[in-house]
């Protein structure tokens, strides 16, 4: 078999083999080839030692020279290039206490998390699989390199990216490799919040964002994500529902996949991004809110507003940035608006909401929408779609939501004698309000003639 391996990197191989080195691409690479993707980034592992690689290379940086890796820098492309090493003990489930470089391949794949990771390849002697690794790719079986144990003990987060691993390449998990997680779940409270954020995220980006319940049935959201437990716990007894709380989150976050396609991804990721962790979020508060009346109909009310709060502190304490943060926030606020159908009514809730998360909020509504049970879905797709049409015709006739859309701003207001300071903030809300109720008042003159009432009436 012939894996198709960048130029730069083929160099790289090929000048460390002509000055006397072993040098192999290896990893994610690897197998994202043997799987028909493309690889993300091309790792090298190498005999030669760092200082032998920053002679033999003009553009080098030492990255992670502490682990025996130096970043090879090639026509505006980096490929980290390291040596064989085997990890020595790990004292805090993370980093080992020291390596040693070893002469051999085997010995530097061995330490590796999962077989379908621990391949590696060069043009001259193709495939290396010591520990079955094809073999497991084709059986679609995520499992640990020897001793899972030993190897959940050597790193933590190795838990975690068993899942991710899962759900982004579709797999199972092998008996022996979900045993281990389940027992070494509890260690993973000793990982970063930016390491889990990372993996967290990847999961639920991936086509099998649904392998979250395995977060939940191994214990590791017991740890890192305790809300998502009493989601899967909770059922809605409710005609609009046919789902737990959890099992309707993942199909939301199904049906978001779904809507958005790979050109959709690839040109505002982190509008995926957001649509995915508000997909999560959107019915966080769910569990708290649950109430069960003398029929035995349960009701959720508040769970939007009270959700707001719990995404802000769940994102938060996952590290994410603040933009992220505060537009899942919102979509969290608003996912529930019922539209009744008056643009008015509309218009008062884009100004109240903002133009930046409609787009999104379309998605997430609709997806939710999908994840519900068929009471009255016709209905209410309909009004999510007029909800559409008249946000669409607010955008194309121009009608002011916000006070930055008003044909008249404070200066405009100073330069007629209102003071500066709050009255003119008043003023502005007010013209607001009148033109939200009226487009048509949203009109330079009209405005001058409203402020000078509004401030006539308030000296």
């Amino acid at each position: 078999m012939i894996i198709r391996i960048p130029q730069d990197a083929q160099s790289i191989i090929a000048t460390l083999n002509e000055n006397g080195y072993e040098a192999y691409v290896v990893g994610g690479c690897v197998r994202d080839s043997l799987l028909g993707r493309d690889p993300e980034d091309w790792d090298i592992t190498t005999s030669a030692r760092p200082e032998d690689i920053k002679r033999l290379f003009t553009r080098t940086i030492d990255t992670g020279i502490q682990h025996g890796t130096v970043t090879v820098r090639m026509h505006g492309n980096s490929y980290e290039v390291t040596t064989y090493r085997i990890d020595g003990e790990y004292e805090d489930n993370r980093h080992p206490k020291n390596v040693t470089y070893t002469m051999e391949l085997k010995e530097d794949l061995r330490r590796r998390d999962f077989t379908i990771n621990a391949m590696a390849y060069n043009p001259t002697e193709g495939l290396v699989d010591i520990f079955g690794g094809r073999n497991d790719l084709d059986d679609r079986m995520i499992r640990c390199v020897g001793n899972a144990s030993d190897r959940f003990d050597e790193d933590a987060l190795r838990t975690l990216r068993a899942v991710r691993f899962a759900g982004q390449l579709g797999f199972d998990i092998e008996e022996d490799t979900y045993d281990a997680i389940k027992t070494h779940a509890g260690n993973v409270a000793s990982i970063s919040a930016e390491r889990i954020r990372v993996e967290l995220t990847k999961l639920i980006e991936s086509g099998g964002a649904d392998r979250l319940k395995l977060i939940v049935d191994t214990g590791l959201a017991d740890v890192i994500f305790p809300e998502l437990v009493t989601m899967f716990d909770t059922p809605q007894n409710n005609p609009h529902h046919k789902y737990n709380v959890g099992d309707h989150t993942l199909k939301v976050i199904e049906d978001i996949h779904r809507q958005c396609d790979g050109a959709f991804r690839e040109n505002d990721a982190k509008g995926f991004r957001i649509l995915c962790l508000s997909g999560l979020l959107h019915d966080v508060a769910k569990p708290v809110k649950r109430t069960t009346d003398e029929d035995g109909i349960d009701h959720f009310y508040g769970h939007p507003q009270a959700g707001e709060d719990m995404a802000k502190d769940i994102l938060t304490r996952l590290k994410f940035d603040n933009y992220t943060i505060n537009m899942v926030k919102n979509l969290v606020l608003n996912h529930d608006y019922r539209y009744n159908g008056q643009k008015k009514s509309l218009r008062r809730f884009v100004s109240k909401a903002g133009h930046d998360i409609m787009p999104y909020l379309f998605i997430l509504m609709e997806a939710d929408i999908n994840g519900q049970s068929e009471y009255y879905r016709k209905e209410k797709k309909e009004m999510l779609y007029l909800m559409k049409e008249d946000y669409k015709n607010i955008v194309e006739e121009s009608n002011a939501v916000t006070i930055k859309e008003l044909e008249i701003n404070g200066v405009t207001l100073m330069d007629m004698g209102v003071p500066k300071g709050k009255m003119i903030g008043d003023i502005l809300n007010m013209l607001l309000e009148a033109v939200i109720e009226d487009p048509g008042l949203n009109e330079k003159n009209t405005l001058e003639e409203m402020a000078k009432n509004i401030f006539s009436k308030k000296m």
